[in-house]
């Protein structure tokens, strides 16, 4: 369990502070980033106790799924980068501040979008009772990570 707080710890910090990547070697962020998807694709193994015809259908569907949700981090890192300026700056605007609202609103749908079409391709390729428990692990991680960056991002003043 401390190990998965770290993982989500981790990539919270990825997802949050994009800018991180400007301060160190590209290298020394693209390493930390294998070693997260390394743990968090044995945190699923672990729990999902797959045959080998399930694994064999499954983790390709899993990597397309991460590339996917790679995709709407780094828009929801955009997002916080954008508010962090504007509020670090004391310059937010009600534009801004609509603007940042509409983004997130748009990066929260096209999660459920996305999650949504995965559960359909899962589905393909393991019993309805594997495909709720792969989602809800996924869940459970994006809850932490979600909790970490409502815990680092200040109300808007």
């Amino acid at each position: 369990m401390k190990s998965l707080r770290l993982s989500v710890f981790a990539l919270a910090v990825l997802i949050a502070v994009p800018v991180l990547a400007q301060d160190k070697p590209a290298n020394n962020m693209e390493i930390l980033r294998q070693k997260i998807r390394a743990d968090k694709k044995l945190l699923v193994a672990a729990n999902m106790d797959l045959t080998e015809s399930e694994a064999k259908g499954f983790w390709p569907i899993y990597d397309d799924y991460q590339k996917d949700l790679q995709g709407i981090n780094e828009r929801l890192g955009q997002a916080i980068q954008s508010y962090a300026d504007a509020y670090n700056s004391k310059s937010l605007t009600d534009q801004q501040a609509k603007q940042l609202l509409d983004e997130a609103l748009s990066v929260q749908q096209a999660e459920v979008t996305m999650r949504k079409a995965y559960a359909d391709k899962l589905a393909q390729v393991l019993p309805a009772r594997k495909v709720a428990r792969y989602l809800q692990i996924e869940n459970k991680i994006r809850a932490a990570i979600n909790y970490e960056l409502a815990e680092g991002i200040p109300l808007v003043p």
